[in-house]
Protein backbone atom coordinates (compact mmCIF):
# COMPACT_ATOMS: atom_id res chain seq x y z
CA UNK A 1 0.00 0.00 0.00
CA UNK A 2 1.34 3.43 -0.98
CA UNK A 3 1.54 6.32 1.38
CA UNK A 4 -1.48 8.05 -0.54
CA UNK A 5 -3.22 5.17 0.22
CA UNK A 6 -2.88 4.60 3.42
CA UNK A 7 -3.62 8.30 4.26
CA UNK A 8 -6.89 8.54 2.06
CA UNK A 9 -9.12 7.28 5.54
CA UNK A 10 -12.63 8.80 5.11
CA UNK A 11 -13.14 9.77 1.62
CA UNK A 12 -14.26 13.42 0.97
CA UNK A 13 -17.43 13.81 -0.19
CA UNK A 14 -19.82 16.70 -1.19
CA UNK A 15 -20.80 17.62 2.24
CA UNK A 16 -17.37 17.92 3.29
CA UNK A 17 -15.00 19.09 0.40
CA UNK A 18 -14.14 22.39 0.05
CA UNK A 19 -13.97 22.18 -3.47
CA UNK A 20 -16.15 24.68 -5.40
CA UNK A 21 -18.90 24.74 -7.38
CA UNK A 22 -18.27 25.87 -10.94
CA UNK A 23 -20.31 29.09 -11.59
CA UNK A 24 -22.02 28.34 -15.27
CA UNK A 25 -21.63 32.41 -16.36
CA UNK A 26 -17.79 32.34 -15.89
CA UNK A 27 -16.84 31.09 -19.64
CA UNK A 28 -13.39 31.42 -18.99
CA UNK A 29 -13.24 29.65 -15.81
CA UNK A 30 -15.54 26.78 -17.39
CA UNK A 31 -13.04 26.36 -20.14
CA UNK A 32 -10.22 25.58 -17.58
CA UNK A 33 -12.21 23.73 -15.23
CA UNK A 34 -13.60 21.24 -18.13
CA UNK A 35 -9.95 20.91 -19.81
CA UNK A 36 -8.49 20.12 -16.42
CA UNK A 37 -11.22 17.43 -15.94
CA UNK A 38 -11.23 16.06 -19.58
CA UNK A 39 -7.17 15.57 -18.84
CA UNK A 40 -7.62 13.62 -15.27
CA UNK A 41 -10.29 11.37 -17.07
CA UNK A 42 -7.88 10.50 -19.57
CA UNK A 43 -5.33 10.00 -17.53
CA UNK A 44 -7.26 7.91 -15.14
CA UNK A 45 -8.61 5.62 -17.69
CA UNK A 46 -5.39 5.28 -19.79
CA UNK A 47 -4.41 3.88 -16.04
CA UNK A 48 -6.66 1.55 -16.34
CA UNK A 49 -8.21 2.75 -13.30
CA UNK A 50 -11.75 3.19 -12.00
CA UNK A 51 -13.34 6.29 -11.02
CA UNK A 52 -14.69 4.78 -7.72
CA UNK A 53 -11.19 2.90 -7.29
CA UNK A 54 -9.11 6.12 -7.98
CA UNK A 55 -11.02 8.02 -5.40
CA UNK A 56 -10.59 5.66 -2.58
CA UNK A 57 -6.51 6.02 -3.31
CA UNK A 58 -6.79 9.75 -3.48
CA UNK A 59 -9.13 10.19 -0.43
CA UNK A 60 -12.25 11.38 -2.55
CA UNK A 61 -15.62 10.17 -3.07
CA UNK A 62 -16.41 8.97 -6.66
CA UNK A 63 -18.87 11.30 -6.88
CA UNK A 64 -16.62 14.07 -6.27
CA UNK A 65 -14.29 12.57 -8.63
CA UNK A 66 -16.81 12.19 -11.45
CA UNK A 67 -17.98 16.28 -10.67
CA UNK A 68 -14.13 16.86 -11.44
CA UNK A 69 -13.95 14.90 -14.22
CA UNK A 70 -16.69 16.51 -15.95
CA UNK A 71 -15.78 20.07 -15.07
CA UNK A 72 -18.77 20.65 -12.62
CA UNK A 73 -15.91 20.99 -9.53
CA UNK A 74 -12.71 22.63 -9.24
CA UNK A 75 -10.41 20.68 -7.67
CA UNK A 76 -7.49 21.76 -5.37
CA UNK A 77 -4.33 21.94 -5.33
CA UNK A 78 -3.93 18.77 -3.04
CA UNK A 79 -6.33 16.49 -5.09
CA UNK A 80 -3.83 17.50 -8.84
CA UNK A 81 -0.77 16.38 -6.71
CA UNK A 82 -2.28 13.55 -5.43
CA UNK A 83 -4.06 12.67 -8.84
CA UNK A 84 -0.70 13.54 -10.50
CA UNK A 85 1.44 11.06 -7.97
CA UNK A 86 -1.06 7.85 -8.72
CA UNK A 87 -1.29 8.29 -12.03
CA UNK A 88 1.97 8.75 -12.92
CA UNK A 89 1.64 12.00 -14.78
CA UNK A 90 5.01 13.47 -14.48
CA UNK A 91 4.12 16.96 -13.14
CA UNK A 92 1.84 17.63 -15.27
CA UNK A 93 -1.77 17.77 -13.28
CA UNK A 94 0.03 19.40 -10.75
CA UNK A 95 1.19 22.25 -13.35
CA UNK A 96 -2.38 22.74 -13.64
CA UNK A 97 -2.94 24.64 -10.55
CA UNK A 98 -1.37 27.52 -12.05
CA UNK A 99 -4.57 27.45 -14.29
CA UNK A 100 -7.33 25.85 -11.85
CA UNK A 101 -6.05 29.10 -9.25
CA UNK A 102 -7.01 31.95 -11.19
CA UNK A 103 -10.30 30.88 -11.98
CA UNK A 104 -11.36 29.30 -8.55
CA UNK A 105 -12.36 32.90 -7.39
CA UNK A 106 -15.95 34.07 -8.47
CA UNK A 107 -15.56 35.93 -11.78
CA UNK A 108 -16.74 39.43 -9.98
CA UNK A 109 -14.04 39.03 -7.29
CA UNK A 110 -11.53 38.27 -9.78
CA UNK A 111 -11.79 41.55 -12.14
CA UNK A 112 -11.82 43.59 -8.79
CA UNK A 113 -8.88 42.01 -7.88
CA UNK A 114 -7.35 42.55 -11.07
CA UNK A 115 -8.59 46.21 -11.45
CA UNK A 116 -6.68 46.63 -7.69
CA UNK A 117 -3.60 44.85 -9.08
CA UNK A 118 -3.21 47.20 -11.37
CA UNK A 119 -4.36 50.86 -9.74
CA UNK A 120 -1.07 52.73 -9.20
CA UNK A 121 -3.81 54.55 -6.28
CA UNK A 122 -6.61 52.55 -4.41
CA UNK A 123 -9.05 54.65 -2.01
CA UNK A 124 -11.84 52.68 -0.23
CA UNK A 125 -14.28 53.95 2.15
CA UNK A 126 -16.34 51.69 4.37
CA UNK A 127 -19.77 52.28 6.23
CA UNK A 128 -20.53 48.96 7.69
CA UNK A 129 -17.32 46.95 8.00
CA UNK A 130 -13.80 46.55 8.11
CA UNK A 131 -12.43 46.82 4.28
CA UNK A 132 -12.21 43.72 2.78
CA UNK A 133 -8.22 43.95 1.65
CA UNK A 134 -7.74 44.37 5.51
CA UNK A 135 -9.30 41.68 6.97
CA UNK A 136 -7.96 38.88 9.13
CA UNK A 137 -9.17 35.28 7.99
CA UNK A 138 -11.11 34.86 11.22
CA UNK A 139 -12.54 38.25 11.47
CA UNK A 140 -13.79 37.31 7.20
CA UNK A 141 -15.29 33.95 8.20
CA UNK A 142 -17.19 35.64 11.01
CA UNK A 143 -18.12 38.57 8.89
CA UNK A 144 -19.60 36.37 5.83
CA UNK A 145 -20.92 33.75 8.08
CA UNK A 146 -23.55 36.08 9.41
CA UNK A 147 -25.27 36.59 6.74
CA UNK A 148 -29.29 35.51 6.12
CA UNK A 149 -29.66 33.31 4.82
CA UNK A 150 -26.43 31.84 5.55
CA UNK A 151 -24.07 30.66 2.94
CA UNK A 152 -23.03 27.13 3.26
CA UNK A 153 -19.55 26.30 4.69
CA UNK A 154 -17.99 25.25 1.39
CA UNK A 155 -19.04 29.30 -0.01
CA UNK A 156 -17.77 31.03 3.30
CA UNK A 157 -14.21 29.28 2.38
CA UNK A 158 -14.59 30.00 -0.96
CA UNK A 159 -15.21 34.16 0.14
CA UNK A 160 -12.57 34.19 2.11
CA UNK A 161 -10.02 32.69 -0.02
CA UNK A 162 -10.93 35.45 -2.99
CA UNK A 163 -10.69 38.07 -0.32
CA UNK A 164 -7.29 36.62 1.11
CA UNK A 165 -6.07 36.77 -2.31
CA UNK A 166 -6.86 40.13 -2.92
CA UNK A 167 -4.45 41.42 -0.35
CA UNK A 168 -1.69 40.25 -2.42
CA UNK A 169 -1.95 44.31 -3.71
CA UNK A 170 0.29 44.58 -0.25
CA UNK A 171 3.02 42.99 -1.89
CA UNK A 172 3.20 44.58 -5.13
CA UNK A 173 6.50 46.24 -6.72
CA UNK A 174 6.78 49.12 -7.01
CA UNK A 175 4.03 49.14 -4.39
CA UNK A 176 0.57 51.59 -5.35
CA UNK A 177 -0.31 54.41 -2.75
CA UNK A 178 -3.81 53.02 -0.96
CA UNK A 179 -5.99 55.26 1.77
CA UNK A 180 -8.68 54.12 3.38
CA UNK A 181 -11.30 55.40 5.84
CA UNK A 182 -13.25 53.33 8.26
CA UNK A 183 -16.09 53.97 10.36
CA UNK A 184 -15.56 53.72 14.00
CA UNK A 185 -18.29 51.58 14.71
CA UNK A 186 -17.28 48.36 12.73
CA UNK A 187 -13.88 49.02 14.43
CA UNK A 188 -15.65 48.40 18.40
CA UNK A 189 -17.71 45.30 17.00
CA UNK A 190 -15.85 42.16 17.87
CA UNK A 191 -17.07 40.07 14.96
CA UNK A 192 -15.71 36.32 15.73
CA UNK A 193 -15.00 36.77 19.48
CA UNK A 194 -12.47 38.95 21.45
CA UNK A 195 -9.40 37.22 20.41
CA UNK A 196 -10.52 37.86 16.76
CA UNK A 197 -11.13 41.16 16.95
CA UNK A 198 -7.98 42.07 19.21
CA UNK A 199 -6.12 40.10 16.22
CA UNK A 200 -7.99 42.13 13.71
CA UNK A 201 -7.01 45.56 15.26
CA UNK A 202 -3.37 44.53 15.34
CA UNK A 203 -3.33 43.47 11.39
CA UNK A 204 -5.12 47.22 11.10
CA UNK A 205 -1.83 48.74 12.97
CA UNK A 206 0.39 46.56 10.92
CA UNK A 207 -1.18 47.64 7.58
CA UNK A 208 -1.64 51.38 8.64
CA UNK A 209 2.54 51.57 9.60
CA UNK A 210 3.64 50.93 6.49
CA UNK A 211 4.58 53.82 3.87
CA UNK A 212 2.55 53.32 1.36
CA UNK A 213 -0.56 52.94 3.12
CA UNK A 214 -2.85 55.73 4.70
CA UNK A 215 -5.49 54.53 7.33
CA UNK A 216 -8.37 56.57 8.93
CA UNK A 217 -10.93 56.23 11.17
CA UNK A 218 -14.31 58.34 11.21
CA UNK A 219 -15.39 58.85 14.30
CA UNK A 220 -19.06 58.06 15.35
CA UNK A 221 -19.48 61.57 16.62
CA UNK A 222 -18.48 63.62 13.79
CA UNK A 223 -20.87 65.60 11.37
CA UNK A 224 -22.65 63.63 8.14
CA UNK A 225 -20.69 63.58 5.57
CA UNK A 226 -21.15 61.76 1.98
CA UNK A 227 -20.08 58.33 2.54
CA UNK A 228 -23.58 57.50 4.79
CA UNK A 229 -24.84 56.05 1.58
CA UNK A 230 -22.45 53.33 1.55
CA UNK A 231 -18.86 52.35 0.96
CA UNK A 232 -16.91 54.57 -1.93
CA UNK A 233 -13.77 52.91 -4.28
CA UNK A 234 -11.95 54.46 -6.62
CA UNK A 235 -8.92 53.33 -8.62
CA UNK A 236 -6.15 54.84 -10.71
CA UNK A 237 -3.83 53.51 -13.44
CA UNK A 238 -1.09 54.16 -14.81
CA UNK A 239 -2.03 55.87 -17.75
CA UNK A 240 -4.34 58.34 -15.93
CA UNK A 241 -7.66 56.32 -16.30
CA UNK A 242 -9.77 55.74 -13.46
CA UNK A 243 -13.13 53.31 -12.12
CA UNK A 244 -14.85 54.08 -9.07
CA UNK A 245 -17.82 52.02 -7.23
CA UNK A 246 -19.90 53.39 -5.16
CA UNK A 247 -23.19 52.61 -2.90
CA UNK A 248 -26.57 55.09 -2.92
CA UNK A 249 -26.44 56.73 -6.22
CA UNK A 250 -24.33 54.72 -8.16
CA UNK A 251 -25.97 51.38 -7.18
CA UNK A 252 -22.19 50.03 -6.46
CA UNK A 253 -21.47 49.78 -10.48
CA UNK A 254 -18.65 50.50 -11.60
CA UNK A 255 -18.10 53.50 -13.03
CA UNK A 256 -15.92 55.58 -15.53
CA UNK A 257 -17.03 58.74 -16.94
CA UNK A 258 -14.91 61.69 -15.70
CA UNK A 259 -18.22 63.57 -14.38
CA UNK A 260 -19.41 60.94 -12.20
CA UNK A 261 -15.33 60.38 -11.14
CA UNK A 262 -15.02 63.86 -10.25
CA UNK A 263 -18.45 63.26 -8.17
CA UNK A 264 -16.84 60.00 -6.44
CA UNK A 265 -13.41 61.90 -5.73
CA UNK A 266 -15.63 64.78 -4.23
CA UNK A 267 -17.23 62.96 -2.04
CA UNK A 268 -14.17 60.60 -1.26
CA UNK A 269 -12.01 63.60 -0.74
CA UNK A 270 -14.89 65.19 1.83
CA UNK A 271 -14.86 62.05 3.90
CA UNK A 272 -11.03 61.97 3.98
CA UNK A 273 -10.87 65.89 5.44
CA UNK A 274 -13.55 64.62 8.05
CA UNK A 275 -11.89 61.49 9.55
CA UNK A 276 -8.99 61.54 11.78
CA UNK A 277 -5.55 61.82 10.30
CA UNK A 278 -3.58 58.39 9.93
CA UNK A 279 -1.23 59.30 13.01
CA UNK A 280 -4.48 59.77 15.24
CA UNK A 281 -6.01 57.32 13.48
CA UNK A 282 -3.40 54.81 14.47
CA UNK A 283 -3.43 55.80 18.09
CA UNK A 284 -7.15 55.79 18.38
CA UNK A 285 -7.00 51.84 17.36
CA UNK A 286 -3.98 51.62 19.58
CA UNK A 287 -6.71 52.67 22.56
CA UNK A 288 -9.20 50.28 21.09
CA UNK A 289 -6.96 47.25 21.97
CA UNK A 290 -6.03 48.83 25.28
CA UNK A 291 -9.89 48.64 25.96
CA UNK A 292 -9.38 44.67 26.55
Amino acid sequence: MTAVEAGAGRLKEEADEPGWEVDPDDEWGVAVITTVGRQLKLRREAAGMRAAEFGRVVGYGEDMVYKIEGGKRIPRQEFLDKADEVLGAGGLLSAAWEDVKKVRYPKTVRQLGKLEGKAVEIGVYECNIIAGLLQTPDHARAVIGAAQPPYSPDDIERMVAARLARQSVFERDPAPSIHFVLEEAPLRRRAGGTMVWRQQLERLLEIGRLNNVWLQVMPTDTEPHPGLDGRIELLKFPDGTAVGRSDGKFNGRPVSDPRQLRILELRYGTIRAQALPPRESLAFIEELLGET
